[in-house]
């Protein structure tokens, strides 16, 4: 970030009160809000009912500002289709009336609870959860244009990293939250965009498409989805970042996320260093793994049989389950953008039907979701391909690009369409099982 940018921003964050001089202590990680303990079963709650409310300043970095955040305890849905307590926040813009919200998808990547922005916001500090403070300071422009923020746990309470139909259904549920508790001004009429950036456009992809079938209520008020570094089909992530310099170590985690979700155990085809690995990552955040597993592969974790990840009949089945391309087209408008200069990271592959991307995400199955989109009916997608830029440096020309494009969905404006000029991606079809070696 250049001087100029940082200046602008600490003057857009004292004029928002984001900044304060005191200090805080950070809290407990055995904090009581989090647990849903009345005797009236969880079950007989409708998915978004407030169940706890607590309303404290908004920290960062555990430094306590005059900006008050309202944080819910809430009820949800896991993958499973149980019923669930996420918790969710929400920042009132001090320009703001209550009519127009940004439900903010963070993309702090953890397999550790403890990481989660509710968290850092309400001034925990720790390694894992330093990405959900640097956001906050993106939240000052949505806040500065007059956008109440919403920002979910999406991974849920047990940090399912990566369960992208569990991510939506928090998203969700987190909105309807929103809504109907007094204290965050917002009302059944409030609109929302739903924004995220990789492990935030999880959420917010899932949440566009779950929303007609699961949330009806609140798809009617969302005006568009806006979203960069997409994962669309995992097992084409498997294998492409496989053997890579820097996102080698994100597989592993994945894995035991979406096994956390569907309580599928991988232990059976685990070799002693996948379960030594496994064993270790349970509670990894991304900065655990970044760099740190150079040349990792599948099949450097598995008995030899399974060399192949689809002699795992349960790794088909859940990676199946977390496909997009095998999920509903979503009937808002849509801004997707995608990097796909990955050698600057120091992913090299380009395995047939797979091809390149930006280091984690594959871009050809970015465009094959758009293109899907745009030939199941949903003609209002937007897509951009940064062909030089790699998945950190694409957001310096999505993020803007995303308020700019939401700020016209909220205006009204119709939504413009690169359908028909989008180019031909991957197969997302579903993966399909073979025998062990």
């Amino acid at each position: 970030m250049s001087r100029t940018a940082a200046r602008t921003l600490l003057a857009a964050a004292t004029a928002l009160g984001l900044v304060a001089g005191s200090t805080a202590v950070a809290v407990a990680s055995t904090d009581s809000f989090y647990t849903y303990t009345d005797s009236r079963p969880l079950s007989s709650y409708e998915p978004g009912a407030v169940l706890k409310t607590r309303t404290l300043a908004y920290h960062i970095a555990a430094i306590p500002t005059p900006l008050r955040a309202t944080q819910l305890l809430y009820r949800t849905t896991d993958a499973q289709g149980r019923p669930s307590a996420n918790v969710t926040t929400v920042v009132r813009s001090p320009c703001g009336n209550g009519t127009k919200a940004i439900s903010y998808q963070s993309f702090y990547d953890s397999l550790d609870p403890e990481h989660g922005p509710s968290r850092a916001i309400a001034g925990d500090v720790s390694l894992g959860g330093a990405i959900a403070n640097f956001e906050s300071l993106l939240m000052v422009p949505v806040l500065g244009l007059c956008y109440d923020v919403v920002l979910p746990d999406t991974e849920g309470q047990t940090a399912n990293f990566a369960a992208g139909p569990e991510y939506g259904t928090n998203t969700l549920d987190s909105i309807r939250a929103a809504t109907r508790a007094p204290e965050t001004g917002m009302s059944a009429s409030t609109k929302f965009g739903l924004v995220g950036y990789s492990g935030g456009a999880i959420a917010t992809n899932w949440a566009a498409a779950l929303a007609p079938s699961y949330a009806p209520d609140v798809n009617a008020n969302l005006v568009g989805f806006a979203e960069g570094g997409v994962l669309v089909a995992p097992a084409h992530n498997l294998k492409y970042v496989g053997g890579s310099i820097n996102w080698a170590g994100i597989a592993p985690m994945a894995i035991i996320g979406v096994a956390r979700s569907y309580d599928i155990d991988f232990s059976p085809y685990l070799n002693s260093y996948g379960m030594e690995l496994f064993t270790k990552l349970q509670k990894a955040s991304i900065v655990n793994v970044l760099l740190q597993y150079p040349g990792l592969t599948w099949a450097q974790m598995v008995k030899p049989q399974y060399a192949n990840p689809n002699s795992v009949p349960e790794f088909v089945d859940a990676v199946n389950r977390i496909n997009l391309g095998l999920a509903p087209t979503p009937t808002i408008p849509g801004y997707i953008a995608q990097g796909n200069a990955g050698v600057f990271e120091g992913t090299f592959s380009n395995h047939p039907g797979i091809g390149t991307g930006d280091g984690v995400m594959v871009a050809g199955d970015v465009r094959a979701l758009a293109r899907q989109y745009c030939a199941t009916g949903n003609t209002a997608i937007s897509y951009d391909q940064y062909d030089l830029l790699s998945h950190g440096t694409a957001p310096l020309l999505w993020a803007p690009t995303a308020v700019v494009w939401l700020n016209d969905r909220f205006a009204g404006k119709p939504a413009p369409s690169d359908c028909g000029r989008i180019p031909a991606g991957n197969s997302l079809a579903a993966e399909v099982p073979v025998a062990a070696a």
